[in-house]
């Protein structure tokens, strides 16, 4: 399986932490919703979205779910060397999240899949520095790929509730718009 370039980072704090020999808590946290909604005004303005994820899922989450979750363990007994994998419960694809933004919004969203290298052109066009704009699409790669599916429900579970939905991000997401 590749890894993602972020995945990579990751990885190799992890080994770093490892070889520390300190007490630590790894908490995983999957992609967040706010990578898509926190562009919600442009994707309007545009009525499309672009990507390279193909048909891939993935179970986003709410950065403000997340931050729940961290503060719980923070104040957790008995958290050293436990590694929570956190995702949303509920996966999707970005045509998905095309299509709930538009049912939301009441305007016309589409996703259209890119080869990587296109989307990569197509993000450094508006202005996305070349090497973010490879960070994004490699992402892209990964949910394709299924790596960005985060396994198990340790998001819920810590948060003691169903973590946030994909039409519950968007709604909030255009009530900030």
């Amino acid at each position: 399986m590749n890894a993602t370039i972020l995945a990579a980072d990751h990885k190799t704090t992890e080994a770093i932490l490892a070889d520390a020999g300190v007490p630590y808590v790894l908490l995983r946290n999957g992609y967040y919703f706010e990578n898509w909604t926190d562009q919600i005004e442009g994707t309007l303005v545009q009525g499309a979205m672009a990507g390279s994820a193909g048909d891939g899922q993935v179970n986003a989450a709410t950065r403000a779910d997340l931050a729940e979750a961290a503060a719980i363990v923070l104040l957790a007994e008995d958290q050293a060397g436990k590694v929570y994998e956190l995702g949303g419960d509920e996966a999707f694809t970005l045509t998905d999240l095309a299509a709930e933004i538009s049912a939301a919004s009441g305007k016309t969203i589409v996703y259209t899949d890119l080869p990587a290298a296109a989307y990569v052109g197509m993000l450094a066009s508006v202005g996305v520095p070349e090497a973010f704009a490879q960070i994004l699409a490699d992402s892209d790669g990964g949910i394709a790929r299924g790596e960005l599916l985060v396994k198990g429900n340790d998001l819920s579970t810590l948060i003691g509730r169903p973590t946030t939905t994909l039409a519950e991000a968007v709604r909030i997401a255009l009530n900030q718009a």
